[in-house]
């Protein structure tokens, strides 16, 4: 589906009926594009999303001299030749705006045997925050070169391994910091401990500690919650194959959301519900229940309804799982009482400053919004209609104000909100306007 560079969503006008099957995890699908290249032998990827962010993680891999061979119609990624890998003496790799590429990569090149690698992405991911993770890497024995700003992209690594010992890591401004560092420790020479500073964001590092163990490693001790050991290398190996990823728990978060904003009921077949797979996102889950949504979540699906009865307003900490924020600030205008969302002030450092962006898109939709460094209450007032939105550029304010757009404002289908440069989210989702289309066509048919 070609998107126009300004979309005006059509609302439904019927409660939303069906299913939808989320993409790939994207968070999944490139700690495990990593871990695959890290074994002696090809591994298959099943269910693995294709994206921006993906299609440069493999990308950037192929030119470092594996072999990765993608069939997007049958969603899987394998990746091979790892007796090859680090072949090429010099590399340019460039990771676009994808911050696990960015973390990830400079990670695996600076635990290389052999090599000279260099980074670089668009001005904006230029920058995000790196400087902690080179630092560790640093303390590791890395050779790391900032040939920009300092602590920054572009660098250029002169490949060595890594030597292990002890390293400081402040992660408070973005788990994929230390994530990065846990998946490339087990290569190093001797144990590595890390020592944490500031504050860590544990759901996504869990995620990557329980990833290391379906790969062969064994799981990172937490001598305390600011201390971790890594051991030394054991074999890589996948303990599936294919290896299976999750839907993505993010990505699902927009449609968990849909029913509260058109009534109706939709499936996600294949989505964990709270507390089982490898993904934090699925508390937000919990955070929509308490909004008013009814959730069903069984071993393969998750189905969420609304038909009728008070939306409220919530209060929450979104430090744990702060990608899906966006959309409850969406659609916290459609909701009775104030909504105030906490613990997002890393995110100001994310593809955009989310938490300014989103304020002033919800402003120029006629909201009253409090914002601090660290938070936004949301204060619902009468939806102004005929504005155009601005995505900043980031795929999650593309497609959680996407949502909001379903509503039936007007009362009569008649769009009332559009979208700026939707294709953005090409990033994660790219076919989303199009499934969010087929969804209305659907549930309008069913009426």
């Amino acid at each position: 589906m070609s998107l126009p560079d300004l979309l005006p969503i059509t609302p439904f006008t019927s409660p939303v009926s069906g299913e939808v099957r989320p993409p790939g995890s994207k968070s999944l699908t490139n700690r495990a594009l990593l871990l695959a290249a890290l074994c002696p032998r090809p591994v298959q990827l099943s269910g693995a999303l294709f994206s921006d962010d993906t299609r440069l993680m493999a990308a950037a891999l192929g030119r470092l001299g594996f072999k990765v061979e993608a069939d997007e119609s049958a969603a899987t990624i394998t990746v091979s030749g790892q007796d090859a890998a680090f072949g090429p003496a010099e590399t340019d790799l460039f990771v676009g705006l994808a911050g696990t590429a960015a973390r990830f990569l400079t990670a695996l090149c600076a635990a290389a045997p052999r090599g000279t690698h260099r980074l670089d992405g668009v001005p904006q991911m230029r920058r995000r925050p790196m400087q902690p993770l080179i630092a560790a890497l640093r303390q590791l024995g890395a050779d790391i070169r900032c040939t920009g700003e300092e602590g920054f992209l572009p660098v250029e690594i002169h490949s060595r391994g890594l030597k292990g010992g002890r390293v400081t890591l402040d992660a408070s401004e973005s788990s994929q910091l230390l994530s990065a560092l846990l998946m490339v420790a087990p290569l190093a020479r001797g144990p590595v401990e890390i020592a944490l500073t500031g504050t860590v964001r544990r759901p996504f590092v869990d995620m990557t500690a329980a990833l290391l163990g379906e790969f062969g490693q064994p799981a990172p001790t937490w001598v305390s919650p600011e201390l971790i050991v890594v051991s030394p290398q054991r074999n890589f190996t996948v303990a599936a194959d294919p290896y299976p990823i999750e839907p993505d728990a993010t990505a699902a978060s927009y449609f968990l959301a849909l029913p509260l904003v058109t009534r109706g009921a939709l499936e996600l077949p294949g989505l964990h519900g709270p507390g089982s797979g490898l993904q934090g996102d699925t508390r937000f889950i919990g955070v929509l229940q308490e909004a008013g949504l009814d959730v069903t979540a069984t071993g393969g699906a998750v189905r969420a309804a609304f038909s009728g009865g008070r939306k409220r307003g919530v209060q929450r900490d979104f430090s744990g799982f702060s990608d899906t924020f966006l959309t409850l600030a969406a659609i916290a205008p459609l909701l009775e009482g104030s909504t105030r969302i906490s613990g997002i002030a890393h995110t100001r450092k994310q593809e955009t400053d989310r938490v300014a962006g989103m304020a002033r898109e919800l402003r120029r939709l006629g909201q009253e919004i409090e914002e601090t460094e660290d938070s936004l209450t949301i204060h619902p007032r009468p939806l102004r209609a005929g504005e155009t939105v601005d995505t900043h550029g980031d795929h999650r304010f593309a497609m959680s104000l996407g949502i909001l757009g379903c509503h039936n404002l007007h009362g009569d289908g008649r769009p009332w909100l559009t979208v700026r440069d939707p294709a953005c989210c090409a990033k994660t989702f790219p076919d989303f306007f199009s499934v969010l289309e087929t969804l209305r066509t659907r549930s309008s048919a069913h009426r």
